[in-house]
């Protein structure tokens, strides 16, 4: 299949040839003509498989076969995505696709001055790609007009929902058309998610590019088990061995990130971490250092790492395991993206035993298991390695029962010589 046979334009091919790209990616074979025929659908595809370009190239073909007067320009589609990253990784594409149909793009999220995006809306704009919190702001402050959107996207709607939008979305949806075309992407299916399709979509033709909550093929899982307090250790004993020279590594929470960052730093490891209480500003400018290779080690949370396209990332760690299984595959699918390979390492300690299991259950599968000499915790909870021991325990058992149960001989010994006793 080729991109010619999916129905594009001539000035949309072009685009997609200049990206370097010359055979359409799974999602993106299936869920452009659907979209271009005018249904809503609900997509299965996990990042890194092309799902951007599998929406925004039949929206921007379809807005600008339907064109407005310059002067009378309103939204007429309306991406949702959970974070601002996400937002600008999508906008650009817009931008990209649009400008050469004439079509104008922009984004909205929070952090930034809200005076320079009401002035860019009120010069006129085709497509709209936000996060949910800011939208509404413009929404209910009356600098946005939604009532023209035909085309509503949810993307990554799985991690909006873990990350607590849910009434926002539906909030936003108020303000729509009720006859609109709505498109969900989402890389998993959880029970909100299928709620939420039920309350949005309108018959919608399920797609599906790849098994949901796998993680992609050209991704190496391994794990390497330790003691929680010998992490940063191991850590910087991969990096220096293994000669890494980009890597992302995920903590759970914005102090951990922090406190590895200073860590690795002591270290002479470069390294910069990005998060939710890091401006707007910092976190572009850390994100441009590590993609110029001026960073060496990028420690991230879920939250401000989601939706980051980072081309040829070779390595990804789970310096602390997620305490939702999804949010794994999220993770590690920020590498081996687009047909590429890479490796996923996580650290697990004792403690996070329980998170292991959940995660390796959601795959299907176990992850295989490394040590590094010297890290070896003392008390491993490897199934395995406990399922041995009890083995070794039970054969010595079962020896020792043995040795109990046969009769002892018994030993004369020679009577003791008896003392005269005294004589009364």
């Amino acid at each position: 299949m080729s991109f010619e046979k999916l129905g594009l334009r001539a000035e949309l091919l072009s685009a997609v040839a200049a990206q370097g790209y010359t055979v359409p990616t799974p999602i993106q074979t299936r869920a452009i003509p659907v979209i271009l025929e005018g249904a809503d659908i609900l997509a299965g595809a996990q990042t890194g498989t092309g799902k951007t370009a599998a929406f925004a190239l039949p929206i921007v073909q379809m807005l600008s076969e339907d064109r407005l007067s310059p002067k009378k320009r309103q939204p007429r589609a309306l991406v949702l995505v959970p974070t601002r990253e996400l937002a600008a990784q999508v906008g650009e594409a817009m931008q990209d696709y649009g400008r050469r149909l004439s079509l104008r793009a922009t984004v909205i999220y929070g952090g930034i001055n809200i005076n320079a995006q009401i002035i860019r809306l009120n010069r006129g704009v085709d497509i709209v790609v936000a996060t949910p919190g800011r939208l509404l702001d413009h929404a209910n402050r009356r600098t946005l007009d939604l009532s023209r959107v035909k085309i509503l996207v949810l993307d990554e709607a799985d991690r909006m929902l873990d990350m607590g939008f849910i009434d926002d979305i539906l909030e936003v949806a108020a303000f729509l058309p009720q006859k609109r075309q709505t498109l969900l992407f989402s890389a998993t299916y959880p029970d909100s998610i299928k709620r939420l399709a039920d309350e949005l979509l309108n018959n919608p033709i399920r797609v599906k590019a790849a098994r949901p909550n796998l993680a992609a093929d050209g991704v190496t899982q391994i794990i390497y088990r330790v003691e929680r307090l010998r992490k940063s250790e191991l850590l910087v004993s991969l990096i220096r061995k293994g000669d890494w020279g980009q890597v992302m590594v995920f903590t759970r929470t914005r102090y951990g990130a922090d406190k590895l960052t200073g860590q690795l730093i002591a270290n002479d490891i470069a390294a910069a971490a990005i998060h939710s209480s890091k401006s707007q500003s910092i976190r572009t400018r850390t994100l441009a250092d590590f993609k110029r290779g001026r960073v060496r080690v990028l420690v991230a949370t879920d939250v401000a790492a989601r939706g980051l396209d980072i081309g040829g990332l070779p390595q990804v760690v789970n310096y602390d395991l997620p305490d939702i299984p999804e949010n794994y595959v999220h993770r590690i699918g920020r590498t081996g993206r687009a047909g590429e390979t890479g490796t996923a390492v996580s650290l697990v300690c004792d403690q996070e035993q329980a998170s292991l299991i959940a995660i390796e259950r959601l795959l299907g599968h176990k992850i295989p298991a490394k040590s590094m000499a010297g890290f070896q915790p003392k008390n491993d909870h490897d199934p395995d390695i406990i399922a041995a021991k009890r083995a070794l325990k039970e054969k010595a058992a079962k020896k020792q029962k043995k040795t109990i149960g046969k009769p002892v001989k018994s030993i004369k010994r020679p009577r003791k010589a008896q003392k005269p006793g005294k004589t009364l």
